[in-house]
C-alpha cells in the first residue's frame, strides 16, 4: 500500500463531493466481503486488539479502489499504516472495520469508514453498515444523507439539544466504557446513555436520533474520522474536551486522539 506520509494538495468541496459516489461503492463492496467471510480467523495485534481475515479482506478492497480512484492521495488505514502522515493536503483515512468486537460477538452494530481529511480537517466520510443494510455519507459544507437498504438515499441532519430539563441522548460506547466519560454524562442532568457498537455513534446524532457523543478517552484517528465528517456534514460539531475543534494534522503516537466530542447541535459546544 502506498506510504501515508505523501502529500497532496488540499481538496475544494467541488471534488470531495465528486468522490462521495465511488467512496459509497467502496464501502459497500467492502461491506459485502465482510460478511461473506463467515467464521473469520482472528490474530491480535501487539496492543492485543483482534483484527480477522474479514478486516484484511475489506482493507485490500478499500486500499486498492483508493488506488485506482485517486492514487495521487495518500492512504492511512488502520490495518496498514506507514509510521507518518500529511499534515498539509489532503489524505484517506479508513477504517475497514470498526467495531470488530462487536463484529466477532454477532452484533450488527460494526461499520466500513471511509473519510477524506484535507488541511487537517475532515472533509468527506462514508460509513457504511452491512449487517444493517444501511449507509450515512457527507461532505462538510455540502450536506448528508443515509441510503438504505433499497438504494434510496434521504437526507439528514442534527437536531438541536433538548430545552433544559427534558432528556436528551449521549451515544456511549458499547465495548469501551469509562471513567471520565461517565462523570461528564453524569455531571450534565437529564442525559439518558443509548449504548451503541462502533462509528454508528456518530450516525445517529448526524440523523437526529442522539444529540452527543463524548469520549473522553484514547481513541484512534480512524475509528472517528469518518464519523465526524458525516456530523459535520449534517449541522454538527467536533471538538477536544476543551471546546477546541478537533483537528487531525497533529504529530500523534499510533495516531490517538487524547479525546473528543461529537455534538449535534454546535451551540451546545
Amino acid at each position: 500500500m502506498r506510504q501515508a506520509y505523501e502529500t497532496s494538495e488540499a481538496m475544494t468541496l467541488e471534488q470531495a463531493v465528486a468522490l462521495l459516489a465511488p467512496l459509497t461503492e467502496l464501502v459497500q463492496r467492502a461491506g459485502a466481503a465482510i460478511l461473506a467471510t463467515g467464521s473469520p480467523q482472528v490474530t491480535h495485534k501487539p496492543d492485543g486488539s483482534p483484527v480477522t481475515t474479514a478486516d484484511l479482506a475489506a482493507d485490500r478492497i478499500i486500499a486498492e479502489g483508493l488506488a485506482r480512484l485517486r492514487p495521487e492521495i495518500a492512504v492511512l488505514s488502520e490495518e496498514s499504516c506507514a509510521s507518518g502522515r500529511p499534515t498539509t493536503g489532503s489524505f484517506f483515512l479508513v477504517d475497514p472495520l470498526d467495531g470488530t468486537k462487536e463484529y466477532l460477538a454477532g452484533h450488527d452494530e460494526f461499520t466500513v469508514n471511509i473519510a477524506l481529511v484535507s488541511d487537517g480537517v475532515p472533509l468527506l466520510g462514508v460509513v457504511g453498515a452491512p449487517a444493517l443494510g444501511q449507509l450515512w455519507r457527507g461532505a462538510v459544507g455540502h450536506g448528508a444523507e443515509r441510503l438504505g437498504s433499497d438504494g434510496r438515499a434521504g437526507p439528514i441532519h442534527t437536531r438541536p439539544l433538548p430545552p433544559a430539563g427534558q432528556p436528551w441522548i449521549a451515544a456511549v460506547s458499547r465495548s469501551h466504557p469509562d471513567a471520565g466519560t461517565n462523570a461528564f454524562i453524569d455531571a450534565r442532568p437529564g442525559a439518558v446513555r443509548q449504548a451503541i457498537g462502533s462509528a454508528l455513534k456518530f450516525c445517529r446524532i448526524a440523523e437526529g436520533s442522539a444529540d452527543i457523543y463524548p469520549r473522553l478517552a484514547p481513541i484512534c484517528e480512524w475509528d472517528i474520522a469518518a464519523g465526524a465528517a458525516v456530523v459535520m456534514a449534517a449541522g454538527g460539531r467536533l471538538t477536544d474536551s476543551a471546546g477546541r475543534p478537533l483537528r487531525f494534522d497533529a504529530p500523534r503516537e499510533n495516531f490517538i486522539v487524547p479525546d473528543f466530542i461529537a455534538w449535534g447541535d454546535p451551540n451546545a459546544a
